[in-house]
């Protein structure tokens, strides 16, 4: 693991008494064993793949089988749905969880310390960002299964009609945004979405914002840090121009635009390659992927991830982690994830890149070596960004907020200092040292 990222690991280690609850909760292994058969453990998750993930294992393991329930994604009422679980005492033994919501979870106490069962060894064989962003307290919370890299797609026959060039740069980008709505006045080359603040903060993430950081007993919270006003003046500026859109992630309006050629770009991440194939299938042979616009120097935020929890009050830990290990870390876990055509997942297990690659067909992107370039994405990450244990309130706000958004309204710098203000006020409220 390089200096870098044990210094942030050293800082986030310091965040122990600001979470709060970074014990471990129940579990241990012991026991783990079903009267009248193999150990059946219970899963809950939305990841694209996921029940033929769980139909693999079960059929190649007689010692241990997973009953799985599919669940809306986090932010669409799967984290609710876990959280009460929780507290009913009812909750499942695995549960996937992004890693920017990770920490709220941690701190409320909902999860059980890993790190018996999943080792540092274990550990080694991940992308190293990963494993930060599921290592608080010094303490291990989850296995991370995959890295989100952010990605530019774009409609290589649309920017070839246009004469567009694929932008490296942020100036580039605007650049080339207005010289897609030059050509086609109903075209943008991308879109902003307002319910999803995830992607503005992938993108403050690049630029080299720092939301959250722990240090000893406090927290130190800044949203409006000069990266962050600077991403935000940006796409003020693309929003007042009209050089994008401005639709919800995944909405009818949003696909209708790629379906009918007026949306020709998506800023996304890895997982956005499985989302496109899945979404708009007649237009295979049309996308291509490119590197992030950036400031002057390639780098990358991380949009999205997921890892894989275990309840605070299972009893079959030990189980529970050889089943997320399984799915994260093993060929047959990736190749079954990726074989039902819609998934793209870039694992964190660096050694599996090679399998994603080969069981995921690129046929779509031209036959494009799309993981080469994810793999370098992914390298580029920038380390020191840690996300912090309020993640819902915060993204809550700038969401409503976002919303707001129009001509001579709102801007999205306010959008972001409200996402502050809440952020602060929320610690404040749960009992938390606080500076911002």
């Amino acid at each position: 693991m390089s200096r870098s990222w044990s210094r942030t690991s050293r800082v986030i280690a310091g965040a122990a008494t600001a979470l709060a609850v970074l014990t471990a909760c129940g579990g241990g292994g012991a026991g783990e064993t079903d009267a009248d058969g193999p150990v059946t453990i219970t899963f809950w998750g939305w990841a694209k793949g996921s029940k033929d993930v769980v139909d693999a294992f079960n059929a190649s393991h007689k010692n241990m089988q997973v009953t799985f329930e599919e669940i809306p994604s986090g932010t669409a009422g799967g984290y609710a749905k876990i959280s009460n679980a929780v507290k009913a005492g009812n909750a499942p033994d695995l549960v996937s969880i992004e890693y920017s919501s990770l920490p709220e979870f941690v701190s409320s106490g909902a999860l059980q310390d890993i790190g018996d069962q999943f080792t540092e060894q274990d550990r080694g064989k991940l992308l190293p960002q990963a494993v930060e962003l599921t290592t608080l307290g010094g303490k291990s919370w989850a296995v991370p299964f995959d890295a989100a890299p952010q990605a530019f797609f774009y409609r290589k026959d649309l920017f070839a009609k246009y004469q567009v060039d694929v932008p490296k740069t942020w100036d580039e980008f605007k650049a080339a945004a207005e010289k897609v709505k030059k050509a086609d006045a109903k075209a943008r080359i991308a879109t902003f979405f307002p319910d999803d603040p995830t992607t503005f903060e992938a993108m403050a993430w690049q630029a080299g914002a720092q939301w959250f950081k722990a240090e000893n007993d406090t927290w130190k919270i800044d949203t409006t840090d000069p990266a962050t006003t600077k991403v935000a003046g940006y796409w003020q500026g693309l929003l007042d121009a009209d050089l994008v859109h401005k639709d919800a992630s995944f909405s009818p309006e949003w696909t209708g635009s790629l379906k009918n050629g007026t949306t020709i770009g998506y800023l996304g991440a890895s997982w956005g390659a499985g989302v496109l194939k899945g979404t708009l299938p007649e237009q295979s042979g049309k996308w291509a992927v490119a590197p992030m616009p950036n400031w002057g120097t390639p780098a990358s935020g991380m949009l999205g991830g997921t890892s894989f929890a275990v309840t605070k009050d299972s009893k079959k830990k030990a189980a529970a982690v050889e089943f997320a290990e399984w799915m994260s870390t093993t060929e047959a876990g990736v190749k079954a994830r990726i074989a039902s055509g819609t998934s793209s997942a870039f694992p964190a297990a660096t050694a599996l890149r090679p399998v994603a690659k080969s069981v995921f067909d690129a046929g779509y992107y031209g036959g494009q070596d799309i993981y080469a370039l994810f793999e370098e994405a992914g390298a580029s990450i920038d380390g020191t960004w840690a996300w912090g244990p309020t993640t819902g309130t915060t993204n809550t706000t700038i969401k409503d907020q976002f919303g707001k958004l129009a001509p001579g309204g709102p801007r999205i710098t306010d959008a972001v200092k409200a996402g502050h203000d809440a952020t602060v006020a929320e610690l404040t409220k749960r009992g938390l040292k606080v500076e911002g």
